[in-house]
Parts: structure tokens; C-alpha cells; sequence
């Protein structure tokens, strides 16, 4: 590429994505784009390339800001309490950018569409973590961008979605059609891996926005576990062809036998497993571990070279990069190998991951777990398909379990069930696919990963810093059509504090010690704050009628919350009804 063709792709790439680099006061140097396999298509995404351009410039720039303002390792060595705070401000900083970004992209959106956020990550604690930990702040189901009116339009059908039991799914689709209103969904982690940034990991986080030409199924916000068997599509079809069913529940020599049949000479040796891995996930996928083990293929371990990147895997986290690998290749010697990715994930992750399918030409089955971690994984989907008001439940339940849970855990199970029924998951199948969360089956996918330290299954960089203000940030975005990776160089255009402040919510600037009282009031703030409290304590919301919405705070544990901070936001939020009531009606303070 000469230099006028630079200039005039950095010129293009400026003009698209200009309402964001104003937002987070950055400007563009310069822009690298690397298509992968085939030169770039003129219709890479169902949104148009402008609007494609500026998805990614906002992902990017989720990607610089939580790693330059995330807190990035400073939860090493340190206690629980200590590591859950540095994630949760982690994660608060990439919520935050990533909505803010969707904000002012979705003002270019065309009249009567708008983005939905269906699935997003960080609703309950993970595997090995405990209740006080709470949900993470997060960007989850019924966040609406769109121009004003289609969003006062959208926003009331999903307080209908939540707090009214006779408007289903059915009701809302065709309500939104009805209008002439075309929703796109989304899928959301804006920090994957994030346990592993605030432990100042040297690989993994990213974050991750899938994009739907539609919304996805769902109708209640929901997180919980789902199983995921990712393999090559060319397997599947070959199986088929033989008439044999391969799919998560298939016992494991089935599909290693599919796999050897795929390709010859493969030996089980070279059939390397990513699953998740550690003690904590010991009674949920042991059993897997050892049916695998016992055919004598690879279960992928910690450090283990991943071909053509040369960086090390890990296993305790991030179920949605290992999906990029599931493929097969040829050793220096000539010999077939294949990776394929077995266990569960999160329900977002799981989805994500699962959406890759077409673009990867790969398959995922997929199956609802329980967040439990009481039963092998062969005995989840039976645990999810119970009956939860059934009279023999327990016993039934026992049965399952091989013990007696007590009435507790009997509960939580039952509560497991009733959401994931509520939300619309697909519970009673034997298995599920990603078109089964889908209206229509035929659907389209713009998945953006942005790297903010090395990624060992995609080999992108993370945020390199350049010097003088200036970092490079890599993005991958596929879509059926084509893949590319995409190298943006942002300058940070104020002094590290001011930038610092761009990137932080407001709640946590008055928080550090700017007062709210001095600065100067927008009528934003109103709607930024809610934002932020929607992503913060999603916990703490009760969602009333007329566009209103109570906060509990005290529904919010210290351990998740500081009691001072708490206390901080209950202050502000009075000040703001005391002196601004007209723009705060939509705010009820619990006391």
C-alpha cells in the first residue's frame, strides 16, 4: 500500500469512527488491515462497512482503556477481597467504555434500527469462587442503543419482557416487527479472562462483541453454564454421512473414531483436547477428563505450544479463543493432528463461541448446564430438564446427584431451572445448536475480539505501547463472508489523569474525590448514571413501572460493594434528586 492509499484508508477510518475517537479524546494515526485468506469483500458485514468500522474502533478502544486504567495486575498476590475489587474495576472500566462506544456509534444507526445487548458475561460467580463475590459489572440482557425514539419504543417492550408474565417472546417479536423496528443482538464479555488480568497474566484478555442481525431468543437476564463440544464441520458431515449422530452427548470413542475416520492416518495422540481444567471442575468434568484420557488422546495442558502462535495455553479460563483453533493441520513430519474444544462455559462465552461455527467451519453442540457443580457433566441435561414444581423433584433430584442435597441446594437447583425456563433457554432438548436462540435460523455475525495482552489461539498482539501517547491495538473481525485483522494506532490526546477520568464512570470519579457538587451538570448525567447503575449493581434493581427503576443497594454485599462506596452513591444519587428532580424521576431510592 502506497502512502496516498493510507492516508485515504487512515481518512476513511477517521470519518467513520469519528463520534468515538471524539468521545474518548484519542485520534487516529494510523491503520493496518490484514484480510485474511481473500481480498476484502464489498459486503464484509450485514451492517455496512461504516458501521463495521466503527463496532470495531469502539471494541478497540474497550480493549486500550481497560488496559491502560483496568488495574492491570494489581490483584497479584493479594487476598480474595483484594483480587475481587481489582476485577470488579476491571470490568466496570470495560463495561463502561464498550457502552459508552455503542452510545455514540448507535446515533449513526439507520432510523428503525437498534442494538440489544441479549447475553452478556458476568451475572454470578464463576467456578471456585464464592457467593460474596457477586455478579461483576457487566453489559446484560435489555440494554438498549438506538436514536431516541426507536429507544423509548424498545426500552418499554423489554420493561414488558421483564415485569409482565403474559408478554413472551412471541408478543415481543411481533410487536417489534409490527413497528417496523429491526433489532440486532448481541452477545458480551467486555473482559474476558479477567481473573487473569488483575492477576497481570502475560496472555489472554480480550474483549469480545458478537453482533446478530437479530436478537437472539431470550427474555430474561440470564448467565449460567452450558456444555460446548466444538469439532470440525467436515467431521460432523462425514459422521452423517455414515448415519451416525455426533453431538455433545455422544460418547467420546464415537467421536474419536469420527475424527480418525476424517483423517487418515490420525493417531489418538495428535488429537488435542482444550477443556477446562483445575480442582474446582473435578466433580463436574472428571469423568470426561478420564474418558479421554483412557482413548489415549491429548488433553491440552497449561504451557502447551499452540501451533503457529508458539505461545502456551492455559485451561483455567477463557473458553471462547480456543474455538479459533478447532481445525486440523500437518506436522513437520506430515502427520494429521486436529484440536477440538470439550467441557462447558459460560452461557455468553458458550454462544459466542458457538457463533464462530460458520465462520470457522465448525460445529458446537451445545447443552444447559446447572451453576452447580455438584453433578458429572453426563447428568447435567437431565439435572435442567427436571420439572422444578413437580412433587418428586428431591427425589428425583436425588437420583441425579446420588445424594441428598438438602433443602438449600434442593432450591437453588430449583431456582437454577425457573430462570433458565423464563429466559427462554433451551432446556427440554436433547441438545441445542446456536440457530435454536435465533427467530429465524438464517442469521448473520459480526464477532470482534480485541486483544489487550498477547493471545496464544489467534496469535494478536495485545496493546503495544508505541511511546509519546501512541498505542496499537489489534482486532480480529469475522463474519461468514471474510476475516480480518485490523491494527488501529490511537494517540491519547490529554495527560494520563484527564485520560484516565474520560475512561472512568462517574460514580467512581466522585468516588476518587471529585465533587459532584462543582462540576458542571449535563442533562446526560441522568442518563449516564443509569447506566452505570445497571452495570454496577444489576442486583440492586427493581424495575418498576413508567420507564422507573428502585435501587436496593443494601441488596448488595459489602464484599461486592464497600460499604463507603455504597454510602458515596447513595449521596450523589440524593443530591441529584434533591437539585435536579425533573431529570431523576426515573430514580426511587430504597431506604
Amino acid at each position: 500500500m502506497d502512502d496516498v492509499q493510507r492516508r485515504n484508508l487512515v481518512a476513511q477510518w477517521a470519518f467513520d469512527t469519528r463520534s468515538i475517537l471524539g468521545r474518548f479524546h484519542l485520534w487516529l494515526d494510523d491503520v493496518e488491515e490484514n484480510w485474511m485468506g481473500a481480498a476484502p469483500p464489498r459486503d464484509f458485514s450485514f451492517t455496512g462497512s461504516p458501521l463495521a468500522r466503527a463496532f470495531i474502533m469502539a471494541n478497540a478502544v474497550t480493549a486500550l482503556g481497560t488496559r491502560l486504567f483496568g488495574r492491570y495486575g494489581e490483584g497479584s498476590e493479594q487476598p480474595k477481597a483484594v483480587l475481587n475489587q481489582v476485577k470488579k474495576d476491571a470490568d466496570a472500566i470495560s463495561a463502561y467504555a464498550l457502552s459508552e462506544g455503542l452510545w455514540y456509534l448507535t446515533r449513526s444507526l439507520p432510523e428503525n434500527h437498534a442494538v440489544m445487548i441479549s447475553l452478556g458475561e458476568g451475572l454470578m460467580p464463576k467456578a471456585g469462587e464464592t457467593p460474596e463475590m457477586g455478579s461483576n459489572p457487566q453489559l446484560g440482557f435489555g440494554r438498549v442503543y438506538a436514536r431516541p425514539q426507536v429507544a423509548h419504543i424498545l426500552d418499554h417492550c423489554v420493561r414488558r419482557l421483564l415485569n409482565d408474565a403474559s408478554y413472551e417472546w412471541e408478543e415481543f417479536w411481533d410487536e417489534i416487527n409490527r413497528r417496523g423496528i429491526t433489532v440486532w443482538g448481541a452477545a458480551v464479555d467486555t473482559l474476558e479472562n479477567t481473573s487473569r488480568f488483575a492477576k497481570g497474566a502475560e496472555t489472554g484478555p480480550l474483549a469480545v462483541f458478537h453482533l446478530f442481525d437479530q436478537p437472539m431468543n431470550i427474555t430474561r437476564p440470564y448467565e449460567g453454564y452450558m456444555g460446548n463440544l466444538s469439532l470440525p464441520e467436515e467431521v460432523v458431515l462425514s459422521a452423517a454421512d455414515r448415519s451416525i449422530l455426533i453431538d455433545y452427548l455422544s460418547p467420546r470413542r464415537l467421536v474419536l473414531e469420527a475424527l480418525q475416520a476424517t483423517y487418515a492416518g490420525l493417531r489418538p495422540e495428535h488429537v488435542h483436547v482444550w477443556t477446562l481444567a483445575g480442582p474446582s471442575r473435578q466433580k463436574r468434568l472428571g469423568p470426561l477428563w478420564e474418558e479421554w484420557r483412557a482413548l489415549g488422546v491429548h488433553l491440552i495442558e497449561d504451557g502447551w505450544e499452540l501451533p503457529e502462535t508458539g505461545l502456551g495455553a492455559f485451561t483455567e479460563s477463557g473458553t471462547y479463543a480456543p474455538s479459533y483453533r478447532v481445525g486440523s493441520w500437518r506436522d513437520e513430519e506430515g502427520r494429521p493432528h486436529v484440536l477440538i474444544t470439550d467441557g462447558y462455559a459460560a452461557s455468553a462465552e458458550a454462544a459466542q463461541a458457538a457463533s464462530l461455527d460458520p465462520v470457522m467451519e465448525s460445529r458446537s453442540s451445545l447443552c444447559l448446564f446447572s451453576s452447580k457443580f455438584k453433578v458429572p457433566a453426563e447428568r447435567e441435561r437431565f439435572v435442567m430438564r427436571l420439572d422444578p414444581d413437580a412433587p418428586d423433584f428431591a427425589e428425583r433430584l436425588r437420583e441425579l446427584v446420588g445424594e441428598d442435597l438438602g433443602e438449600e441446594m434442593r432450591e437453588a437447583y430449583r431456582q437454577n431451572i425457573r430462570e433458565a425456563r423464563a429466559a427462554g433457554m433451551p432446556v427440554d432438548g436433547r441438545v441445542s445448536t446456536i440457530d435454536d436462540f435465533f427467530p429465524k435460523k438464517d442469521w448473520r455475525v459480526l464477532s470482534l475480539s480485541s486483544a489487550m495482552l498477547p493471545d496464544p489461539y489467534t496469535g494478536m498482539r495485545g496493546v503495544e505501547d508505541l511511546g509519546e501517547g501512541r498505542f496499537r491495538v489489534m482486532t480480529r473481525a469475522a463474519t461468514r463472508g471474510a476475516m480480518v485483522e485490523v491494527k488501529l494506532t490511537l494517540r491519547l490526546t490529554e495527560a494520563e489523569p484527564e485520560m484516565r477520568m474520560v475512561f472512568s464512570p462517574l460514580l467512581d470519579r466522585f468516588y476518587a474525590g471529585q465533587d459532584y457538587r462543582k462540576r458542571a451538570v449535563k442533562v446526560s448525567d441522568s442518563g449516564r448514571i443509569r447506566n452505570e447503575l445497571q452495570t454496577l449493581a444489576s442486583e440492586a434493581i427493581e424495575y418498576l413501572g413508567e420507564d422507573r427503576l428502585r435501587l436496593h443497594l443494601d441488596w448488595v454485599d459489602d464484599e461486592v460493594l464497600s460499604a463507603d462506596k455504597k454510602a458515596l452513591i447513595s449521596e450523589v444519587l440524593h443530591w441529584y434528586q434533591e437539585n435536579h428532580p425533573i431529570w431523576f424521576s426515573w430514580l426511587e431510592l430504597a431506604e
